[in-house]
């Protein structure tokens, strides 16, 4: 009996917890319905739709062992993975999987700051579930890294907190392992064992020798792939053999101090929130240039001062995570996409969370002062910024519908984005090539050493068929980034339509210098070597290329021509069905296996392949040729003579079907 009244209590307290996380959850579903309908966007590509890990059957090995299939973010490249098997490239079920993680985090941030003992945790943590601010974490596909490393990030705080109540090991190795699956989900958490650090001062007002002892395990952690994390990210951007990263010291002091107040003031009054911000020009030449870092400073020593008052320490803790969450991403660290801007909405997904509760708790203090609101009426207060911000959320929600949208609305915000007007030209140049233009021309007047612009237009005049001008334009960016491989990469292809081989085999094997994984390169430079008779050569860079992406056609054909070469007919075939396996319409797979069955005397079976070749392109002169070759083999000569008519209407000028054409009309 004794025991009814802590049941009753535990009973009630479990029905209200969970009551309120059905509240997050549900309100942070509904104010993220319109990204469950958005497509892919930007480097969605690079991360899913085109990553050849995706689809290859060693796809784990390749994401958990190389560089080679985007950055290394294996946790959640392997998440992807897995539903890449589940449902293909369907977006809808992958926003539904980030927005449910995110509402998850709600949750997950709510029993946090409750177990910090902060008063506001449900309002706190229902705020931060549908900000807007972090609509771009969410509505993005390629964020999953912010959401999923988000999760782990919390799951390891509130497994930590929970040794330290129960000094249990399983706590602690729990913790630990959250960790690790927090940093190879996303690097950006390494400030993880600062936070647990800021926590334990937080509880207990100091910091111990005990404290940092603990947190030594998840300090080595952080400083691993801290360090694996700038290797990347350097040898990225040294890749490109460009400037706009080169800031020294005091470059970097003058932004770290206006990013801060940057992302302080979009969480605080979230308007006007753009995909990409314009790129700050900085001067460290001007007083006005270091006042958001000396006001920083000047903050942090008062609240340092005023850290034994309640208030005080309040906020020197939210303020000290806010900073600590934000650090790897406040240009001490080269980060490659600081090339556009040296903001990002999903830079602050986790850093976001102090202001907020910061902002929640002056709120309530307001409120509660004095007693002078009733409480019902402060509760009506408190729902008015949640329902705002919910609104809002599902407001910017929709400008990532898709692309177009996204890169026109970006435009609006930020009319300097040229990264923008190139990728929005791309999109629009399949049907609209002259507009494309248009937007690659607007890139280059804002941006005149902008690559990319020049690949663009040099693909747009390929389109039209202005071969020339398609070379000037990859030229030019390969001037201007000499170690830009896909640069490289598409001159090497106008040079060969050119007819100078020579020079378009040299710029292949830049390419391959610079990007060794580099699939299209690798078989172009192959399909060279067996041009030029080194078999074995173009042999090991086929291969390669196969190993990068295993769907590869065009490198499964070659790599049939040359076992062909070596005289490898069994082994030539199996590559054939490999890559008609994989496109069933494929006229040269068709027209080179009916070659190799012929080399092995199964001439029925040849017919059937240039048949199929034929049917599917009428106008390739070459299988109407062998399949006239074959037919005469046989003894069915009248077929034979229309198959050789039609290659000669096809083209006129083939010598071989002239000579046997002449020939069984003489002998008829």
């Amino acid at each position: 009996m004794g025991t009814f009244p802590l049941q009753l209590t535990m009973k009630k307290t479990w029905r209200s917890t969970g009551a309120r996380a059905a509240l997050i959850l549900l309100l942070t579903i509904v104010a993220y319905i319109p990204a469950m309908h958005a497509g892919f966007i930007w480097d969605d590509d690079d991360h899913l739709t085109t990553n050849p890990a995706m689809s290859a059957p060693h796809g784990l090995r390749m994401i958990w062992s190389s560089l080679a299939v985007s950055r290394y973010y294996p946790l959640t490249l392997t998440n992807f993975w897995f539903q890449h098997r589940l449902w293909g490239l369907n977006p809808l079920p992958y926003h539904v999987v980030n927005v449910t993680i995110h509402a998850i985090n709600g949750v997950l941030l709510y029993l946090l700051l409750r177990r910090l003992r902060i008063s506001v945790a449900w309002w706190a943590a229902a705020l931060w579930a549908v900000h807007p601010v972090n609509v771009e974490s969410v509505a993005w596909i390629t964020e999953l890294k912010n959401t999923q490393s988000g999760f782990f990030f919390f799951c390891a705080l509130l497994c930590y907190l929970q040794f330290e109540t129960e000094d249990r090991r399983s706590w602690y190795a729990l913790a630990l392992l959250c960790g690790v699956a927090a940093v190879l989900s996303k690097p950006s958490t390494v400030v993880l064992p600062l936070v647990l650090l800021l926590c334990d001062g937080w509880q207990r007002g100091r910091w111990g020798w005990k404290d940092i002892l603990r947190t030594l395990p998840f300090f080595a952690v952080a400083l691993v792939m801290s360090a694996l994390t700038i290797v990347e990210q350097r040898g990225h951007i040294l890749s490109q053999a460009s400037t706009e990263w080169a800031m020294g010291p005091a470059e970097r002091l003058v932004v770290a101090g206006r990013a801060v107040w940057f992302y302080a003031g979009k969480v605080l009054w979230p308007v006007d929130l753009a995909f990409v911000y314009p790129r700050w020009d900085v001067a460290v030449n001007t007083a006005w240039a270091w006042l958001p870092l000396a006001a920083l400073v000047a903050v942090g020593v008062l609240l340092w001062v005023w850290r034994s008052r309640p208030c005080g320490s309040a906020v020197l803790f939210g303020l000290g995570y806010f900073v600590c969450a934000l650090l790897p991403v406040l240009g001490f660290f080269d980060i490659y996409y600081f090339r556009y801007s040296f903001v990002a909405d999903h830079f602050q997904y986790l850093a976001s969370v102090g202001i907020v509760t910061l902002a929640a708790s002056g709120i309530v203090h307001i409120l509660d002062r004095g007693r002078l609101w009733p409480a019902r009426l402060r509760a009506a207060v408190g729902s008015v910024p949640l329902a705002a911000l919910a609104v809002l959320t599902w407001q910017q929600s929709q400008m990532y519908v898709n692309g177009e949208t996204l890169f026109r609305r970006t435009i609006q915000l930020n009319p300097g984005c040229w990264m923008a007007y190139n990728n929005l030209g791309i999109l629009v140049s399949s049907n609209h090539v002259e507009d494309a233009m248009e937007m690659y021309q607007q890139s280059l007047r804002i941006n005149p050493n902008n690559a990319e612009a020049h690949i663009n237009i040099g693909n747009a005049v390929l389109q039209l068929g202005r071969v020339a001008e398609a070379r000037d334009q990859y030229q030019e960016a390969v001037r201007l980034r000499p170690g830009f491989a896909e640069a490289h990469q598409n001159l090497g292809v106008v040079l060969s339509r050119l007819g100078q081989r020579q020079e378009a085999r040299e710029q292949w094997e830049q390419a391959v210098r610079i990007d060794p994984n580099y699939a299209d390169a690798l078989v172009n430079l192959g399909t060279a070597l067996a041009q030029a008779g080194d078999m074995a050569g173009a042999a090991g860079h086929l291969t390669r290329a196969l190993q990068i992406k295993p769907d590869n056609v065009e490198a499964l054909d070659d790599l049939g021509n040359v076992m062909m070469g070596l005289g490898r007919v069994q082994e030539a075939i199996s590559y054939y069905k490999q890559a008609l396996r994989i496109k069933p319409d494929s006229v040269q797979a068709h027209n080179n296996m009916g070659i190799a069955l012929t080399r092995l005397g199964r001439v029925a079976e040849a017919i059937t392949h240039w048949k199929r070749a034929v049917e599917i392109d009428p106008y390739y002169a070459d299988a109407h040729y062998n399949l006239g070759v074959a037919l005469e083999r046989t003894g069915k000569l009248g077929e034979a003579i229309e198959q050789y008519q039609q290659t000669l209407r096809i083209k006129p000028d083939h010598a071989e079907a002239q000579k046997k054409l002449a020939r069984l009309q003489s002998v008829r």
